[in-house]
């Protein structure tokens, strides 16, 4: 018992799982490190770029210095190859800190309203875990949609706005489940969307989709201020341990969030990677290449044994394995960490990010017999 009262918010807050790292794994199970695969966070494969590696070991010998506050050239260097201005553009320790910055920014409660009102969040049935952990933080009112065969009902997430709505997550390609919508159907929620409602779109897997919708001449434009866009180096280019994020928007609205954004929170080394990794086109075409494959490989072998899985869009598969705390137990003592699903109400499914073709095989003969040893 503390001495002092927290946020009573934090009595009842949930707490984020994250794919259990390699290391851990290997202390509990006895098992040496490096025959451990862990395909739980829909990481890169590949790791990160060569030339990211060579510019951060350049900028080991300066680590006692504080890295640059603004990260002018990373933000210059992205928002050329966006075709922004930097004023368009907010760097975060991963994009789960732009959501955060979303929190402080949007949800608070209106006294100066009559009646003072408390705002409302609105997500997808099996959204990303990091959206309803903000709403809660922040005191918002959650609205959960049911989803549509696993995805986003835009639709209904339309008729669920209220006069108290003050922000909506949509992720697409959506996390867990990889599913997307199509352009045709993103552009017309967008535009369906009132003006005072903010609409957070999360593009996390964007480079993943094969045609997706191009917003960034809308953001350009300056047409859709109340649109943020929100970006990863963690998936593609293969820096999730880095921790480096971007939302994408009107510059007014990027304005507000660099006022909340802590200082030095885009690390010297974390800049120059991601700088040389912006350069790195190869290494990106290889990774899509091999996600390609990959997803064939898994979507194959599935419908061979029978299995029933969402069509994804992303770096992952989501697949039903009928228990999948028993399945995630046998096949993390085989050496592969998967993905348990129950922590998104899926108690009956795993995901399954995509690895190598030597991973894949690896793994794919772990689900079978991780589903040959059921009792």
């Amino acid at each position: 018992m503390l001495p002092f009262p927290t946020n009573p918010v934090l009595k009842s807050l949930p707490v984020y799982q994250p794919g259990r790292p390699i290391e851990e794994v290997a202390r509990e199970l006895g098992l040496p490190a490096d025959t451990i695969i862990k395909l739980a966070s829909n990481e890169n494969p590949l790791g990160p770029s060569r030339l990211a590696l060579a510019a951060m070991r350049k900028t080991l010998p300066t680590l006692n210095l504080y890295p640059d506050g603004n990260a002018f050239y990373l933000k210059q260097k992205l928002a050329a190859k966006l075709g922004l201005a930097p004023s368009n553009i907010v760097l975060g320790n991963g994009s789960n800190e732009i959501i955060e910055l979303l929190g402080h920014c949007l949800l608070f409660n209106d006294s100066t309203a009559q009646p003072s009102t408390f705002p409302e969040v609105i997500v997808s049935q099996y959204c990303f875990a990091v959206y309803p952990i903000v709403a809660a933080l922040f005191g918002a009112n959650l609205l959960t949609v049911p989803a549509r065969n696993y995805g986003h009902d835009l639709d209904a997430m339309l008729a669920a706005i209220t006069p108290n709505t003050r922000l909506i997550f949509v992720a697409n390609p959506n996390n867990p489940t990889g599913t997307s919508v199509t352009p045709e159907q993103l552009s017309s929620f967008i535009q369906a969307v009132p003006e005072n409602v903010c609409l957070a779109l999360d593009e996390a897997y964007i480079e993943f989709l094969g045609k997706p919708l191009d917003l960034l001449p809308d953001i350009r434009a300056g047409r859709k201020p109340n649109l943020l866009l929100m970006r990863t180096f963690s998936k593609i280019y293969g820096l999730a341990g880095l921790r480096l994020g971007y939302g994408i928007g009107h510059p007014d609205f990027i304005a507000a969030l660099e006022k909340i954004r802590q200082p030095f929170n885009i690390n010297s080394l974390v800049q120059a990677g991601a700088l040389a990794a912006l350069d790195d086109t190869a290494h990106v075409e290889k990774t899509r290449l091999n996600n390609a494959r990959g997803y064939k490989f898994y979507s194959r072998a599935f419908r061979k044994l029978g299995l029933e899985f969402v069509p994804s869009a992303a770096n992952f598969i989501l697949v039903r394995v009928d228990d999948g705390a028993r399945v995630f137990n046998e096949m993390q003592r085989l050496g592969i960490i998967a993905r348990p699903m129950s922590g998104y109400q899926l108690p009956e499914w795993i995901r399954i990010s995509i690895g190598t073709p030597k991973e894949n095989k690896r793994c794919l003969d772990a689900l079978q017999r991780a589903l040959a040893a059921k009792v």
